[in-house]
């Protein structure tokens, strides 16, 4: 499908892509969503948790909903989508990653961009333990390149996947990579830098043997976290080689699901090779939103509900 239209208009101080980001990341708040925790055992030993929460009428559907880079299933754009999709009869479930529900995972690989051999498992077990009609899932930054790698790779799709919304995607992760290695996301890098390093100092003192001091002191940005950890630890190459193969771009052709990217022009974390417009030209699945203003998850709206939960909504009762 061409690109689709956009009346998003965000009130003027939140025109700023900064201040969009970082007011809905940090002090955004979000109240009334009940959540219940399931601990997912994985076919390799480890785990990770799913958080549930109801519609409030009995309902056959439900929105899976995928966090960011260092997220988890209580951020607001998390809780804020499953409240709005609850009120409007969907059960919500919000993946944390491993190592993201507040305890550190038990083996020494993690989660990352392409890591969809764990979406994979979380369908399957929603498809075996529940009894759901229609599932819809919504991905955030790396949840949304997640889910769109997902959708593209060579598998069977689930019939009762009925579609997909991804917003702020990295659809090409180097060239996200070199936007927040630039001067003016350093804040941005400093904080993720900071919280991936605690999460690794608690590997090495679980596996001594796997990482060194010396390691961690290599790391200076967040590539070098690529290239020292996630690379290593998933059996990558190095950094680039984990950019090259995970980056959902090239998977985008092969989508079978309607799907729907939202990706700010003003996304400061997002270079120009994030925007798919000829990718999703040529494939009828897909729709390519590209607001003016929103920043990297932020899309401020109305009554405390964003952009994107709205659209996310829209968009799946329309299929």
């Amino acid at each position: 499908m061409p690109q689709v239209s956009s009346d998003y208009t965000p009130p003027l101080i939140f025109r700023n892509a900064h201040l969009a980001t970082i007011y809905c990341g940090l002090f955004r708040k979000v109240n009334g969503v009940v959540q219940k925790r399931e601990r997912l055992t994985l076919s390799d030993g480890d785990f990770l948790d799913l958080d549930w929460s109801e519609s409030i009428t009995p309902t056959q559907k439900l929105v899976v909903l995928l966090h960011g880079l260092e997220g988890d299933g209580q951020r607001p754009y998390i809780t804020g989508s499953a409240k709005l999709f609850n009120l409007n009869g969907f059960d919500a479930c919000a993946v944390n990653y491993r190592g993201c529900s507040g305890e550190p995972n038990m083996l020494y690989r993690s989660y990352h961009s392409g890591a969809t051999e764990d979406l994979r498992e979380v369908i399957d077990h929603i498809l075996k333990t529940k009894d759901y009609s229609e599932i819809y899932i919504k991905g955030f930054s790396l949840g949304g390149n997640l889910v769109l790698k997902y959708l593209g790779e060579d598998h069977t799709i689930p019939k009762e996947i009925k579609g997909v919304v991804a917003v702020s995607v990295p659809c090409n992760l180097h060239s996200s990579c070199q936007q927040l290695l630039s001067f003016h996301n350093i804040h941005y890098a400093i904080r993720f830098k900071g919280n991936l390093i605690g999460k690794l100092r608690q590997k090495q003192a679980m596996f001594p043997e796997l990482i060194t001091d010396s390691d961690i002191n290599k790391i200076k940005t967040l590539k070098d976290f690529d290239d020292v950890y996630t690379s290593k630890a998933h059996n990558f190459k190095d950094a680039l080689d984990y950019y090259t193969q995970c980056s959902s771009l090239q998977f985008l052709p092969n989508i079978k699901v309607p799907s729907l990217i939202i990706n700010a022009l003003d996304d400061s974390f997002l270079g120009p090779e994030c925007y798919p417009f000829s990718e999703v030209g040529l494939n009828p699945n897909l729709y390519l939103e590209t607001p003016k203003y929103g920043g990297h998850v932020g899309f401020l709206g109305k009554k405390n509900i964003t952009y994107t939960e709205k659209r996310a909504l829209e968009f799946f009762d329309l299929l």
